[in-house]
């Protein structure tokens, strides 16, 4: 909970509200999103329902994308490879269990469930929000939406594949993406959060022709690590800024 005496409980209830909207509206657009999945997983080999499998067990998109993406151009034999791919991928969620551990709190039962649904929408719309129970509400509201929705959307695209044609004619590779940067648009009022993004967008951008995919991602993100450690800009942003109220760690979330 917020420590401000002015943050009454009227507050309190609106802050859930919004992480409700937030979470809600985020699962919606990336939902849509599995459409495109399904039908480029049957395209590239996979059946329906190995493709629903995947979807219920891996759920992560990024690495399911890489994973039927590989398989798609080297077949079986490129098995070994897009599963590494998948894996390099879903390294940042290690680091996403990490930031959102203090917000799950301890059970072993509670924190096994919520692992299925740490992903980078979650961990998002939780963070994005000032008190413990908008936190707590926004990451299991966007989480278990994004789960269902993803897999209904999953089916029917793998279903209509041939019917929808090129998904990415009707925009459907960008709602996630989309969504996600509504999200991270609130932070991006100081030089240091600019300067990282930035940074790792060219750096990804770069290394993706040449790399094993998954790699440019990882290395993308050691840019943020430097700049962290180092608090590259992060003194002058200090001096004299405010930050946006949207954003969680003003509460002093570890």
């Amino acid at each position: 909970m917020s420590h401000d005496p002015h943050f009454d409980d009227a507050h309190s209830a609106g802050e859930a509200r919004r992480a409700v909207r937030e979470g809600l509206g985020v699962a919606l657009a990336t939902s849509a999103y599995g459409i495109s999945f399904g039908a480029l997983a049957v395209a590239s080999g996979l059946d329906v329902w190995q493709t629903c499998v995947l979807s219920l067990v891996m759920f992560t998109g990024g690495s399911q994308f890489a994973f039927v993406g590989i398989v798609g151009a080297g077949g079986l034999a490129a098995a070994p490879s897009a599963i590494a791919s998948a894996a390099l991928l879903g390294v940042r969620n290690v680091a996403y269990g990490i930031r959102m551990s203090p917000v799950i709190g301890p059970g072993f039962w509670r924190r096994a469930a919520a692992a299925q649904f740490t992903i980078d929408e979650s961990t998002a719309v939780s963070l994005a929000q000032r008190t413990r129970r908008a936190r707590t509400l926004g990451f299991w509201i966007t989480g278990l939406g994004i789960y269902i929705g993803w897999n209904l959307s999953t089916l029917a695209g793998a279903l209509l594949g041939d019917v929808l044609g090129d998904v990415r004619a009707y925009g459907l590779d960008a709602a996630a993406a989309a969504a996600f940067l509504a999200l991270l648009w609130p932070r991006l009022r100081a030089r240091q959060p600019i300067v990282v993004g930035v940074a790792a967008a060219v750096v990804a951008t770069v290394l993706t022709p040449v790399l094993m995919p998954g790699l440019p991602v990882i290395l993308a993100a050691v840019v943020a690590i430097v700049v962290g450690w180092t608090n590259w800009l992060g003194r002058d942003d200090a001096a004299g800024a405010v930050e946006p109220d949207d954003v969680a760690e003003r509460e002093g979330l570890p």
